[in-house]
């Protein structure tokens, strides 16, 4: 019988220069040990409340439910340490670095919910900083399932990446079409779900129209194609 695939959320984080963050997860993780990925995670419960004065809960400006906006700018905030919270004016959030750390450290650990972080800076979070693009669901042939929405965002001013020692071992910037082809030359591992989320990138800077659409049979021809490099 296969597994429920559990919902979560990837963040591609993009630079002025039009590069992207990607992340190289620790050989000792169980799933997806040693592959450049980008920040992301399951959604957790309490990525889904109630209204909340820090939040802009209009899901009818929304294309998916807001749960998956809250775990994709927790994730980015846990992994790396970006946060996508501005003050009530409209200005960029800039934190002491220990309370970045402080609040990194109970976000990963469980003690407090992204809201409580918001709460306690009085700073404001609006989903639509992040532009949603599509949707993969693991193949039933996987034991390890997600239903994973996939979102853009720009690095917002005054922030860089500081990525977490437990959870990723290296990090850079790069330009999607260099990831690529450091993954042909064997330089770095990628899976399906990578790839087809750089090339979305890359045509949506030669094309303006930002979309992932992937069915079952295109992750399966690129699995079949990586084990045959």
């Amino acid at each position: 019988m296969a597994a429920t695939p559990k919902p979560a959320s990837t963040v591609v984080l993009m630079d002025e220069s039009a590069r992207v963050y990607l992340t190289k997860r620790p050989t000792t993780m169980r799933f997806m040990g040693g592959f450049h990925v980008f920040p992301g995670g399951a959604v957790e419960k309490y990525d889904a409340f109630v209204e909340n004065d820090y939040v802009n809960t209009n899901e009818t400006q929304l294309s998916i439910n807001l749960s998956y906006y809250v775990a994709a700018a927790r994730e980015l905030f846990e992994e790396v340490g970006v946060l996508l919270g501005n003050k009530k004016d409209g200005s960029p959030v800039q934190l002491p670095m220990e309370k970045v750390e402080k609040y990194r450290k109970d976000l990963l650990e469980g003690e407090i919910p992204f809201i409580r972080v918001l709460e306690q800076e009085n700073l404001y979070f609006d989903p639509q900083c992040l532009t949603y693009f599509g949707q993969i669901i693991t193949p039933e042939e996987s034991p390890i399932r997600f239903d994973t929405r996939f979102f853009l965002a720009k690095l917002p001013e005054g922030q860089n990446p500081e990525p977490d020692q437990k959870e990723i071992d290296e990090a850079a910037w790069i330009k999607p079409e260099e990831a690529l082809a450091a993954f042909q030359n064997k330089e770095i591992k990628l899976a399906p779900p990578t790839i087809l989320t750089l090339q979305a990138i890359i045509d949506f800077q030669e094309s303006g129209i930002l979309k992932l659409s992937v069915s079952k049979d295109d992750l399966m021809r690129l699995i079949y194609l990586i084990k045959n490099l």
